[in-house]
């Protein structure tokens, strides 16, 4: 006699990303696979290019990967493979996060998934404040194939609503949450592995992220060596930490270069290993021209690090100003260079921010809490398309989104 096996009953989400990598938004998606209820969901991840080494960080031994190798360019001719791949996995959900993975809404469609659900996460270099009417119109040619939305933060919360015209009841607000185990204040500071800088005299400050144009790390080197002019004495204190790779690698090390001050800076490349990087940190700071809500942000906030950034995104709605951080206008050197110094002249300014900080994040930004929305949304979406109610304490709320300071 053969034995049947039971009926799978776990829903499968189906996450759609242009490429799995290193950045917030795949980390985003990585700490939702690793914390949700493996006997509530199932999951698949298709990337419309391709799965780096970066996958290996999902735990979870249940997961298949889909690499769908795409080219430049609109991915119309592969709409017929996004299609039979949705039919096999049969998922109760596909989730497309920021513009690259809208299209695959349509073919979801095509091939009968009930629930698309689109997470915009943050903008890219070529549309820093949501003004680009290309982008706009993309958004609202899919608009009528996507069933819900998240948003990441309320500045792109009102971008749907005001921009793409998409219903209040339509989005939900959804902050990024933060392993505040993982990422925590240490009594003393951290020796990760290549940190050349040695001495408990020394102030350093960072930051952690792909070096690409709407990161904008060269305008932190140019507010390093400034900061270096504007007080020459902190010449002896004073130490960078560029944490990261990518295209403007090259550029920062001119700046840096031009200025002498190359022997100063830590340029170590992309590492696994941020938490002991970030405790290694005085201070963290994010010179971003555009931002969702960053992961490192609020990682440096769980570490205890007082934050300078700009003041962009929703960088505002995590940063308390004045009380955890400094937020600084995008592209003003000189307002980043002067933070800096404000910070590593003021030892007890900055432990107080950074203690305020850790404070903020373990209130608004544990992941569990933002798991457990996902799970309510995902949860609510699904029981809306049977019919069946549910509760009103299974809603998912918008979370700290929505605090004012």
């Amino acid at each position: 006699m053969t034995l049947q096996r039971p009926a799978e009953t776990r829903p499968l989400i189906a996450h759609v990303v242009h490429r799995f990598d290193i950045g917030g938004l795949e980390n985003g998606v990585v700490n939702l696979l690793n914390r949700l209820p493996r006997e509530r969901f199932r999951h698949a991840v298709i990337s419309l290019t391709d799965v780096t080494q970066f996958g290996k960080r999902v735990l979870r031994d249940d997961i298949e990967f889909i690499e769908l190798r795409k080219g430049p360019g609109h991915g119309l001719k592969l709409f017929p493979k996004l299609v039979s791949v949705f039919r096999r996995l049969r998922p109760a959900i596909v989730h497309t996060r920021n513009l690259a993975a809208l299209e695959a809404s349509v073919p979801a469609w095509l091939a009968g998934v009930p629930i698309r659900i689109h997470g915009e996460h943050g903008r890219d270099i070529g549309d820093l404040d949501g003004s680009n009417r290309t982008y706009r119109r993309v958004r609202r040619v899919y608009r009528p194939f996507v069933t819900h939305y998240v948003a990441l933060s309320r500045d792109l919360e009102r971008y749907l609503h005001g921009a793409i015209g998409v219903p209040a009841d339509r989005v939900t607000a959804i902050v990024n949450g933060v392993d505040t185990a993982a990422f925590a204040p240490s009594p003393g500071r951290s020796r990760p592995d290549g940190l050349p800088f040695v001495g408990a005299d020394l102030w350093i400050c960072g930051t952690v992220g792909r070096l690409q144009p709407v990161k904008n790390q060269v305008a932190l080197a140019r507010a390093f060596v400034r900061a270096l002019e504007c007080a020459p004495a902190m010449r002896r204190r004073l130490r960078l930490a560029v944490v990261g790779e990518g295209p403007l690698r090259n550029e920062i090390v001119d700046v840096l270069r031009a200025a002498d001050a190359l022997d100063l800076v830590w340029l170590p490349g992309a590492r696994d290993d941020i938490a002991p990087i970030l405790r290694s940190f005085d201070a963290f700071v994010l010179p971003s021209l555009a931002e969702g809500i960053s992961n490192t942000i609020l990682e440096a906030m769980a570490s205890g690090l007082p934050v300078v950034a700009t003041d962009v995104g929703g960088n505002g709605e995590l940063i308390e100003a004045g009380r955890t951080g400094v937020l600084v206008p995008p592209g003003d050197d000189d307002a980043l260079a002067h933070a800096l110094l404000a910070y590593a002249s003021n030892a007890e300014r900055a432990r107080s921010a950074g203690l305020a900080g850790r404070a903020r994040v373990e209130r608004l930004y544990g992941l569990d809490t933002m798991v457990a929305r996902y799970a309510a949304l995902y949860e609510r979406m699904m029981a809306m398309r049977s019919g069946n109610a549910i509760p009103d304490s299974t809603q998912v709320d918008a979370g700290p989104t929505t605090e004012t300071h």
